[in-house]
């Protein structure tokens, strides 16, 4: 594999990016961070110093004309992923988007259609995915040590209420709860049982003090073979993220499934009749490894482990939780 660099643009100054995505890619084997852009050029200035970056833009635009980037990451409101991703994709860019990936499975396709003609990758940045462990558990799973599968369930919630002017607030904009954190969840569900959900039936608790978006979401997901994920997210509760995989004849938890911020965090237990124990996982950064995931990806030495076809299940799955909440009925999935 080649020893240069990809080189990164950002896109935007949001949270994500700075306090997870570009530390990651700082400590990438394949990739360095090389811009940064904003549509308030102090905005970048800073963000640049603050982060080690050596180039700053005061527009998108400018990010996406710099011919030295090999990769843009999206880290924008929910509404713009499809509309930059698209430029980005045109302008002969990589791209890796924050989820979720679009609004609607509609735009996931619409993007996935520019990604395969342009020829460049477009990628949705679940990090979780790449850490080592998750392939552990399948093979837990896969070996039969807690027997048939019976039923997955799974929370992400977190308590940001007070913040009303929030992006995460703003209906129009992609703002709610399952578009935050409940994707994860389903994805998850998705990623070990490797099937494709039947129907979803959901509720949510939508707030008039937080643009009428969905605060807190709880619901259940039919997979075939007679199994579902039970599932719950929230911005308005207290902070929780594990992740239960139930069998005939024991359990796998995972207290902290989709964020591992410290070493031991990553860890995971399997119980059965033989006794509970832990299963302890060497501690990376999942942000680095998504990024040289990537890398590999794009040099020709890996195939895309996620590619926009499992991007675009997930949003059908997410446009059935959604129309559930507000119809309150069972919707099926086409």
């Amino acid at each position: 594999m080649s020893t240069q660099k990809l080189k990164w643009g950002i896109m935007g100054c949001a949270g994500i990016a700075k306090r997870a995505v570009i530390p990651g890619v700082h400590l990438s084997e394949w990739n360095e961070v090389a811009a940064i852009a904003s549509r308030n050029m102090e905005q970048a200035k800073q963000t640049a110093s603050e982060l080690n970056i050596p180039v700053a833009y005061g527009s998108y635009e400018e990010l996406l004309q710099d011919s030295s980037l090999d990769v843009i990451y999206i880290p924008l409101p929910n509404h713009l992923h499809k509309e930059w991703a698209i430029k980005a994709l045109e302008a002969g860019k990589h791209v890796l988007c924050e989820k979720p990936i679009a609004l609607t499975a509609e735009e996931a396709e619409e993007m996935a259609a520019v990604s395969e003609k342009t020829g460049k990758l477009l990628a949705e940045a679940f990090m979780y995915r790449y850490h080592p462990r998750y392939e552990l558990i399948k093979q837990i799973i896969d070996s039969g040590e807690i027997g048939e599968l019976r039923g997955i369930h799974s929370t992400f919630t977190f308590n940001n209420a007070a913040d009303t002017n929030n992006v995460r607030y703003k209906k129009e904009w992609g703002g709610g709860s399952l578009y935050d954190v409940g994707v994860y969840p389903i994805s998850a569900a998705r990623l070990l049982l490797e099937r494709e959900p039947e129907a979803a039936t959901t509720q949510a608790m939508f707030s008039d003090a937080h643009g009428g978006v969905d605060m807190m979401m709880s619901g259940i997901i039919e997979f075939p073979g007679d199994i579902a994920l039970t599932f719950d997210c929230g911005m308005w509760t207290a902070f929780r993220n594990p992740l239960e995989i139930v069998g005939s004849t024991g359990i796998i938890q995972v207290p902290s499934a989709y964020v591992t911020p410290k070493p031991g965090s990553g860890n995971f237990f399997v119980e059965t009749s033989d006794g509970r124990r832990e299963v302890v996982v060497e501690h990376i950064n999942a942000y680095t490894a998504q990024a040289d995931h990537l890398a590999k990806a794009i040099k020709g030495e890996a195939k895309l482990a996620f590619g926009m076809s499992d991007s675009i299940r997930n949003m059908k799955v997410v446009d059935a939780c959604l129309r559930s909440a507000e119809e309150r009925a069972r919707i099926v999935i086409s």
